[in-house]
Protein backbone atom coordinates (compact mmCIF):
# COMPACT_ATOMS: atom_id res chain seq x y z
CA UNK A 1 0.00 0.00 0.00
CA UNK A 2 1.42 3.35 -1.06
CA UNK A 3 0.27 6.67 0.36
CA UNK A 4 1.04 10.29 -0.38
CA UNK A 5 0.32 12.64 2.50
CA UNK A 6 0.36 16.39 1.99
CA UNK A 7 0.71 19.21 4.46
CA UNK A 8 1.21 22.94 4.53
CA UNK A 9 -1.82 24.51 2.90
CA UNK A 10 -3.72 27.40 4.42
CA UNK A 11 -4.82 31.00 4.13
CA UNK A 12 -2.34 33.68 3.12
CA UNK A 13 -2.54 37.28 1.96
CA UNK A 14 -1.59 38.28 -1.58
CA UNK A 15 2.17 38.57 -1.86
CA UNK A 16 2.68 36.06 0.91
CA UNK A 17 4.33 32.64 0.93
CA UNK A 18 3.48 29.06 1.76
CA UNK A 19 5.35 25.80 1.66
CA UNK A 20 3.62 22.55 0.73
CA UNK A 21 5.13 19.19 1.55
CA UNK A 22 4.27 15.66 0.50
CA UNK A 23 5.63 12.43 1.91
CA UNK A 24 5.38 9.05 0.22
CA UNK A 25 5.19 5.91 2.31
CA UNK A 26 4.53 2.22 1.88
CA UNK A 27 6.06 -0.58 -0.16
CA UNK A 28 8.08 1.58 -2.55
CA UNK A 29 10.84 0.28 -4.80
CA UNK A 30 11.48 3.48 -6.74
CA UNK A 31 9.96 6.93 -7.24
CA UNK A 32 10.25 8.53 -10.65
CA UNK A 33 8.75 11.94 -11.39
CA UNK A 34 6.99 13.76 -8.55
CA UNK A 35 4.83 16.79 -8.98
CA UNK A 36 2.17 19.19 -7.82
CA UNK A 37 -1.12 19.82 -9.55
CA UNK A 38 -3.96 22.16 -8.69
CA UNK A 39 -7.66 22.13 -9.33
CA UNK A 40 -10.31 24.79 -8.97
CA UNK A 41 -14.02 23.92 -8.79
CA UNK A 42 -15.36 23.19 -12.24
CA UNK A 43 -11.95 23.28 -13.85
CA UNK A 44 -9.54 20.61 -15.04
CA UNK A 45 -6.65 19.63 -12.80
CA UNK A 46 -3.50 21.29 -14.12
CA UNK A 47 0.21 20.74 -13.64
CA UNK A 48 1.92 23.30 -11.42
CA UNK A 49 5.42 21.85 -11.28
CA UNK A 50 7.20 18.53 -11.57
CA UNK A 51 10.64 17.17 -10.77
CA UNK A 52 12.37 14.03 -11.95
CA UNK A 53 14.42 11.72 -9.75
CA UNK A 54 17.50 13.39 -11.21
CA UNK A 55 16.30 16.85 -10.25
CA UNK A 56 15.11 18.22 -13.59
CA UNK A 57 12.18 20.57 -13.09
CA UNK A 58 9.25 21.76 -15.13
CA UNK A 59 6.88 24.63 -14.25
CA UNK A 60 3.61 25.99 -15.51
CA UNK A 61 4.16 29.37 -17.11
CA UNK A 62 1.82 31.01 -14.59
CA UNK A 63 4.02 30.07 -11.62
CA UNK A 64 7.51 30.18 -13.13
CA UNK A 65 9.76 32.42 -11.05
CA UNK A 66 7.39 32.39 -8.08
CA UNK A 67 7.14 28.71 -7.13
CA UNK A 68 10.02 26.30 -6.52
CA UNK A 69 9.74 22.52 -6.43
CA UNK A 70 12.29 20.34 -4.65
CA UNK A 71 12.57 16.75 -3.48
CA UNK A 72 14.49 14.61 -1.05
CA UNK A 73 14.91 11.16 -2.55
CA UNK A 74 16.16 9.60 0.69
CA UNK A 75 13.13 10.86 2.61
CA UNK A 76 10.73 10.24 -0.29
CA UNK A 77 9.38 13.77 -0.06
CA UNK A 78 8.55 16.54 -2.49
CA UNK A 79 7.98 20.16 -1.55
CA UNK A 80 6.61 23.24 -3.26
CA UNK A 81 7.62 26.70 -2.10
CA UNK A 82 4.98 29.22 -3.13
CA UNK A 83 6.13 32.86 -3.11
CA UNK A 84 4.51 36.09 -4.30
CA UNK A 85 1.13 34.44 -4.11
CA UNK A 86 -1.78 35.85 -6.08
CA UNK A 87 -5.51 35.44 -5.56
CA UNK A 88 -5.64 33.35 -8.71
CA UNK A 89 -3.36 30.78 -7.03
CA UNK A 90 -6.28 29.81 -4.81
CA UNK A 91 -6.95 26.13 -5.47
CA UNK A 92 -6.72 22.66 -4.02
CA UNK A 93 -3.17 21.45 -4.56
CA UNK A 94 -2.47 17.75 -5.11
CA UNK A 95 0.80 15.87 -4.79
CA UNK A 96 1.51 13.30 -7.49
CA UNK A 97 4.17 10.62 -7.86
CA UNK A 98 5.06 7.98 -10.41
CA UNK A 99 6.01 4.99 -8.25
CA UNK A 100 7.20 1.45 -8.77
CA UNK A 101 6.15 -0.61 -5.78
CA UNK A 102 8.01 -3.45 -4.14
CA UNK A 103 5.97 -5.85 -6.29
CA UNK A 104 7.41 -3.98 -9.33
CA UNK A 105 4.04 -2.60 -10.32
CA UNK A 106 4.31 0.95 -11.63
CA UNK A 107 1.48 3.37 -11.00
CA UNK A 108 0.75 7.08 -10.53
CA UNK A 109 -0.41 7.96 -7.04
CA UNK A 110 -2.18 11.07 -5.73
CA UNK A 111 -2.37 12.76 -2.39
CA UNK A 112 -5.64 13.80 -0.79
CA UNK A 113 -5.22 17.48 -1.65
CA UNK A 114 -4.52 20.55 0.44
CA UNK A 115 -6.35 23.87 0.17
CA UNK A 116 -4.41 27.03 -0.61
CA UNK A 117 -6.42 30.23 -0.26
CA UNK A 118 -4.93 33.61 -1.17
CA UNK A 119 -7.11 36.43 0.09
CA UNK A 120 -6.87 39.75 1.84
Amino acid sequence: QVQLVESGGGLVQPGGSLRLSCAASGSIFNIYTMGWYREAPGKQRELVASITSGGSTNYAESVRGRFTISRDNAKKTVSLQLNSLKTEDTDVYYCNADIRTSTLRREVYWGQGTQVTVSS
